[in-house]
């Protein structure tokens, strides 16, 4: 007698959600995981429910649907919706969803958001952790402030361009938010001193601080926040802080031994003393540094930091003209090859081809280089001397190159 023939087995009869979750998390490609919802209305389901990231363009009636389908979302997108001409941002209406809709959300992303639906933020979603209403141009402290009041887990908060933004929010932050670790803050300029000092009293941890362009922010601010940050601090931005000067940087020297970022273009009062002090204090961890339109840099504190700091990998001394090639010398008695991999001394009349010659000799990691407007250092010149520059390395001579931008 033949052997009966088992019956055909269902997947889905032999599966349980959780297996087939499992499944789906080991799936590594987004077309894949997508392919994987196409199998049939369960799979779907499941596979719908186990998103957590989502980019949306989309007013409330599809964030509406979207919420009650993706019910395990994490991360929410809305950054991009003002490109839709007939949309413009995200409403108040948009954000009421938002706060109803996706009680997991822990990152949110904003465009051209105003108060009234940044407070329903505040008080529906107090999972919120990363804020980033970045060019949300009409948001004041009263909609921020909500949010800092509601989401006490917050950690990450970016606001560049909030121009209405003042002190008043630093100090909701400070009270409420003692996790926050990353905050943004270019072109804030109604930001003070007294704001950040009133920051630091609660939020003790923060590791990332961009003020660029904070015109109001002095030595007494950034003196407490490397005194109170000292052991968290790893990345400072103060671009076009015209009133930061060596206080700041001897501060930073003193207290915060693991800076890694330190952003100072445009701050001409910083002098070589403070920073030859901060390429000792941070020779092992500094990895970028940003000081172009220092004027008052010279080749003392420049051959401090390219012989010490030996994990550098960009430096930006673009309009330093003091600067000439005695600065590289002290790098041909150097036993060990530096790191850096970017430089921009773009607009430094004193630096020469030769000067050029002595950093090549010692890095060969170098994958851009900018010597726009530097009369002494041309294509034509370098070929002239046979410099060999490393095989990657995009040497801009005109300014036809883009720029990278670990520096910005």
């Amino acid at each position: 007698m033949a052997d009966a023939v088992a019956p055909p087995v269902c997947i889905n009869d032999t599966l349980t959600d959780d297996e087939l979750r499992s499944i789906l998390s080991r799936l590594e490609s987004d077309k894949d995981k997508e392919v994987f919802g196409l199998v049939c209305k369960r799979w779907l389901h499941l596979q719908s429910t186990e998103r957590k990231k989502l980019s949306a363009r989309a007013g409330s009636h599809m964030l509406s649907r979207m919420a009650a389908r993706f019910t395990r979302v994490l991360e929410l997108d809305l950054s991009q919706s003002v490109s839709r001409s007939f949309y413009p941002g995200v409403t108040d209406s948009d954000l009421a969803v938002i706060a109803e809709g996706f009680k997991c959300l822990k990152v949110l992303k904003l465009q051209n958001c105003k108060d009234r639906g940044l407070a329903l933020i505040g008080g529906g979603l107090p999972s919120l952790q990363s804020l980033d209403a970045s060019y949300c141009r009409k948001l004041t402290d009263k909609g921020l402030s909500a949010v800092a009041d509601g989401c006490h887990d917050l950690r990450s908060l970016h606001l560049a361009g909030c121009r209405f933004v003042t002190d008043g929010l630093l100090f909701s932050l400070s009270r409420n938010c003692k996790n926050l670790v990353e905050l943004g803050l270019q072109g804030c300029t109604n930001i003070s001193d007294s704001g950040l000092a009133d920051l630091v009293n609660g939020c003790q941890h923060i590791r990332f601080l961009d003020i660029n362009k904070c015109s109001n922010v002095g030595d007494v601010g950034i003196s407490k926040v490397a005194e109170v940050c000292s052991s968290s601090l790893k990345t400072l931005k103060l671009l076009d802080c015209y009133k930061v000067g060596d206080e700041s940087i001897f501060s930073l020297s003193k207290f915060c031994k693991n800076l890694e970022t330190l952003i100072i273009g445009g701050c001409r009062d910083v002098s070589d003393e403070s920073i030859k002090s901060l390429a000792a204090a941070c020779k092992n961890s500094l990895k970028n540094l940003r000081m172009d339109w220092c004027l008052n840099i010279s080749d003392s504190s420049l051959s401090c930091i390219l012989t010490q700091c030996k994990n550098l990998e960009a430096l930006d001394i673009g309009c330093c003209e003091e600067v000439t090639d005695t600065a590289f010398e002290d790098l041909r008695n150097g036993e060990i090859e530096f790191s850096l991999k970017v430089l921009k001394i773009s607009n430094c009349p004193k630096i020469t081809v030769s000067g050029i010659n002595m950093l090549l000799n010692q890095c060969s990691s170098l994958e851009y280089l900018d010597v726009r407007s530097c009369p002494h250092v041309t294509k034509a010149g370098c070929d002239e001397a046979g410099l060999v520059f490393p095989e990657y390395c995009k040497v801009n001579f005109t300014g036809s190159l883009s720029e990278p931008d670990v520096l910005v």
